[in-house]
This record gives structure tokens, C-alpha cells and sequence, in this order.
């Protein structure tokens, strides 16, 4: 791995990487913690990198910046996937791959992280962490949900709704199939698949977007 921080108390770091397939005690209550950590520090940075910037495009730069990909992808800079300790189920379907699991054992670290070194200790590695993507972040793109529903409301259209058809896996690996139904300006229905229903309805929404900007 490539911590770019030593730990007084590795057992810390071992908690943190323990997904909660392999049993207890595991990561889930550090990721709890360390959730929140990310979000404070990230708004930090961007408040004083972003002076210009108004509070929804805040927003949105921070969601960009702490989404499952996001966050995933950092754990992967990191190495984080070849240390994760996994159940015999989530290593035989590659779960050291997945962004869910690496997004969640890289919060776990961040609270690790805080709970071994002290917030400053967490806050100075937070901002190496995420010094190159903000400063690579380009201007927020609103989520596909809401991008739909303006693009439906600038016509004087029906807003959509999205509906559960599927709903799979074990508790540490759900996968939920959503449908986003349009009923103007042509009656469709489409498919998006995610870790939970929040994801699904994006994916959802973002195929409803390419169909209308493809067929205006």
C-alpha cells in the first residue's frame, strides 16, 4: 500500500480494512465516522480553493469529489484492494474490484486515520489526498436526475418516476433495477442498475438523457 501514513496503532489499520463479509469486529462503524470526515475537510478545501463559487456549485463539486467512483478511485491510488480483508464470497466474485467496497475501506481509513494520529493528523493527509483532484475538477455537472427533470420542466413535460422492478444479493452486495418511466415526450421506459437505489435511479435517469439528446 501507499498510505503516506504510519500508524502507532496498526490494529487500527487492520479494522479498517476488514470488509464485513469476513465477520466481526469489521470497518462499518469507521466508515460511519470517516464519511463524515471526508465531507467536512473536502467543503473545507473547496471554500477556500472555490472563493467564487456559490453554495449549490460547492455542493456539487463536493459531490463530485466524495462520490462512490471517486472515493473508489482513491483507494486505488492508494493500493487499498490488495490488503482488504474479504468473506471467501466477495474474493471469489472480485469484490477487492468493486467501488462500493473500496470506497467504503477508504472512509474506514480516513477514520482510522483520525482515531490513531489526532483530526490534524487526518485533516494534512485528507488534503494530500485530494489536493490533484480538486485542483483537476472541472466545472459541477448537476446529477442525472436532476439534469432530466430540468430538461422535462424547460418543456412543460411530466416529471418521471422511477420504479424498484428488482432487488438482489446479499446484504453486503445489493443490487437494486430501477426503471425511470417517461410518459412525454414519448411514453419509455429505462433501465439503470446499482449498489442501491439512489445509483440505480441515476444510471436510470442518465439513460432517459441520452435517449431525449438523441432523439430531441
Amino acid at each position: 500500500m501507499k498510505l503516506g501514513y504510519r500508524f502507532a496503532d496498526e490494529a487500527l489499520l487492520d479494522l479498517a480494512l476488514t470488509h464485513r463479509s469476513a465477520g466481526r469486529p469489521n470497518n462499518e462503524r469507521l466508515e460511519f465516522l470517516g464519511d463524515a470526515l471526508v465531507n467536512m475537510v473536502v467543503a473545507e478545501m473547496l471554500f477556500d480553493a472555490r472563493a467564487r463559487a456559490d453554495e449549490g456549485e460547492l455542493s456539487r463539486l463536493r459531490a463530485q469529489l466524495v462520490s462512490e467512483p471517486a472515493l473508489a478511485e482513491r483507494a486505488r491510488e492508494l493500493q487499498l484492494g490488495d490488503a482488504l480483508h474479504l468473506g471467501p464470497g466477495e474474493l471469489k466474485s472480485g469484490g477487492f474490484r468493486r467501488d462500493s467496497i473500496l470506497a467504503d475501506a477508504f472512509e474506514a481509513l480516513v477514520a482510522a486515520i483520525f482515531r490513531d494520529g489526532g483530526f490534524d493528523a487526518c485533516r494534512t493527509w485528507l488534503y494530500a489526498i485530494f489536493a490533484a483532484p480538486l485542483a483537476a475538477a472541472g466545472p459541477p455537472q448537476k446529477d442525472p436526475k436532476t439534469r432530466l427533470q430540468e430538461w422535462l420542466q424547460g418543456r412543460g413535460l411530466p416529471l418521471p418516476h422511477y420504479e424498484l422492478v428488482a432487488e438482489a444479493g446479499e446484504e453486503h452486495a445489493r443490487q437494486f433495477d430501477i426503471v425511470c418511466v417517461l410518459e412525454q415526450p414519448c411514453q419509455a421506459r429505462f433501465a439503470g442498475s446499482g449498489g442501491s437505489r439512489r445509483a440505480a435511479e441515476q444510471k436510470a435517469a442518465e439513460a432517459a438523457l441520452v435517449s431525449l439528446c438523441d432523439h430531441p
